[in-house]
């Protein structure tokens, strides 16, 4: 049952939300609402079932269940961070170095050597940043990123993510789940020149540039490698979370080779299955719109959006970018 925006297919029952494209719990049919596919899916007879949905609580209470599983998150002596100059909402666009130093002053490497690290690390370096540009895709880099899905998998907290989405009916097998992964993640599409020049994953974790600006790059251990290569130059922070412990969140300013990123909201520490399953947690289940979730006690929201211009499989939707949204 994959979820899309403007179609109930799963969808029937949930809450209604005012930035829904449209609406699938009965309340739509007094509103004047409903998707145009609210009859064929959630009449008794129709193709889903209410209780497939995901309601607002279970968001709440899924998200607080991965982030206590989070296992392989950096722990308080792991990383230091120098947040320096935060700027006013006015300020992030200045293009201005208000922050000497970098932002991480250390970072315990030894994490790296994790398998869901080393493998994530690995699939950094395969993608071409400047959108227009078809990516090549060798053997050896369809192999790096089967083995970053195995060793995300062996993880309880995407375990935990699986059973979730298979008690609601979403996949029937962990392989359909691996499989589905895949494509969304790194099945290539075109941002630009009809070039099959972009990914979810690589727009989201390893950053592109399009019209000379940075576009996606929301990933700290991507930005400690560049910044500790003097590639990338922190510029300022403009949010900084309530979390006393690691994953925290940061919204920055930097500049990567000279290009700019007015914010790069991004969380802080945590491991990279923490940050892939959340993100396709809520791709999966509110594509399009805020995603709410808590974390460790705070409130925090997610926004994803699908790639509308080209799809796989039964029209399932690529990602097309997924990110924290500070406030």
């Amino acid at each position: 049952l994959y979820t899309a925006p403007e179609s109930c297919e799963g969808r029937c029952g949930e809450p209604l939300a005012e930035e829904d494209e449209c609406h699938c719990h009965p309340e739509c049919e007094r509103r004047g609402s409903c998707c145009e596919d609210y009859d064929r899916h959630c009449r008794p007879d129709g193709f889903s079932r209410s209780h497939d949905s995901i309601t607002d609580q279970e968001l709440l209470e899924v998200s607080e269940q991965l982030y206590g599983l989070d296992h392989n998150k950096a722990r308080p002596t792991d990383i230091a961070i120098n947040p320096q100059h935060q700027a006013a909402p006015g300020e992030t666009g200045h293009q201005e170095d208000l922050s000497p130093h970098p932002l991480y002053k250390y970072v315990n490497e030894e994490l790296f050597s994790k398998p869901t690290y080393s493998s994530f690390i690995k699939l950094l370096d395969n993608y071409q940043r400047a959108t227009g540009r078809e990516e090549e895709v060798t053997a050896d880099e369809l192999q790096e990123q089967d083995n970053f899905l195995r060793e995300v998998m062996k993880t309880e907290l995407m375990k935990k993510l699986f059973a979730f989405l298979h008690g609601k009916n979403r996949y029937d097998s962990e392989q359909e789940f691996l499989e589905d992964l895949k494509q969304m993640w790194f099945g290539l599409y075109s941002r630009g020149d009809g070039e099959q020049d972009s990914s979810g994953f690589e727009h989201v974790f390893s950053g592109e540039v399009k019209k000379g600006k940075v576009s996606g790059f929301h990933n700290w251990i991507r930005f400690y490698l560049l910044e500790k290569q003097g590639i990338v130059n922190y510029f300022s922070h403009n949010f900084n979370g309530p979390w006393d412990t690691f994953p925290d969140v940061l919204g920055l300013q930097f500049s990567w080779d000279g290009f700019y990123k007015e914010v790069g909201s991004a969380f802080i520490g945590c491991s990279p299955e923490f940050e892939f399953g959340l993100y396709t947690l809520c791709f999966l289940a509110r594509p399009g719109r805020a995603c709410h979730l808590s974390l460790g006690g705070h409130s925090l929201s997610i926004q994803t959006y699908p790639w509308t211009k080209s799809t796989y499989g039964n029209g399932r939707r690529f990602i097309a970018t997924a990110y924290v949204m500070s406030p």
